[in-house]
């Protein structure tokens, strides 16, 4: 699979999650994240398939790949509530409290990075969100 910060291909607009680590590997620098250092891993399962994507930052500097490896936290979900996630349609902090995402490791860096994760539907953080996408 190519990297995340390759072209997108056709599939993203279908893959919101593709689309989701693709938009944020290609910004390169997040403001909500300039407190942030440190590696997060995500392993999105789908049946037996487990497709990993690891997010390191150093203040604001974001980095994307699918490499499975070492990361000071590892959040464990399903792929396809994932991807509701990415559409601001969940939040990840209540899917936690209901055991639906699993955080190991760094809970203090996950709680950082869930700033970037859109708000509800007519939100304003809807809205920051996607002008920080568009710039």
């Amino acid at each position: 699979m190519p990297p995340a910060s390759a072209t997108r291909s056709k599939r993203t607009a279908d893959d919101p999650t593709q689309e989701f680590f693709g938009g944020l590997a290609a910004r390169g620098h997040e403001p909500l994240l300039e407190s942030a250092s440190g590696s997060i891993r995500f392993d999105l399962t789908d049946g037996k398939r487990v497709d990993h994507w690891v997010v390191r930052l150093k203040k604001g500097a974001v980095a994307v790949s699918q490499k499975d490896g070492r990361a000071d936290a590892t959040v464990t979900t399903d792929r396809a509530f994932f991807d509701r996630l990415t559409q601001g349609r969940e939040n990840v902090m209540a899917a936690t409290l209901r055991g639906v995402v699993n955080v190991k490791g760094d809970l203090g860096l996950m709680l950082t990075f869930q700033r970037i994760f859109p708000g509800p539907p007519g939100s304003q953080r809807r809205a920051r969100t996607a002008a920080r996408r568009s710039r």
